[in-house]
């Protein structure tokens, strides 16, 4: 895995508005300790009113089938064994704009 893979996770457990169940996720960051660092992608239009998320639009680079939300806000780490396959990726246009959106929200 390496950083803008889109990969299929299985995040089974969530409470209140995290996000769970299978679904897309953006890889970026896998560390040796066999922990990657993903932000959860949504098919929730509506999660685009939210600071920090950004749409994404299908196409053959990323092969998701609709158009969806990464949200950035809902980064998280999650054990390698959570990832179940890679089905895409992003564009290096699109990880300059995560990359800005992150350090926007981390205050780097």
């Amino acid at each position: 895995m390496k950083k803008g893979d889109i990969c299929l996770i299985n995040l089974n457990i969530g409470e209140g508005h995290e996000q769970f169940g299978e679904r897309p996720a953006i890889v970026i960051s896998e560390t040796e300790t066999d922990i990657v660092i993903v932000i959860p992608i949504t098919s929730n239009l509506n999660a685009l009113r939210f600071p920090y998320t950004i749409a994404i639009i299908p196409d053959k680079e990323n092969n998701l089938y609709q158009e969806s939300a990464a949200l950035i806000f809902h980064i998280r780490a999650i054990d390698k064994s959570r990832v179940l396959k890679k089905i895409g990726e992003i564009n290096k246009e699109f990880q300059k704009k995560i990359d800005k959106i992150l350090r926007e929200m981390l205050k780097l």
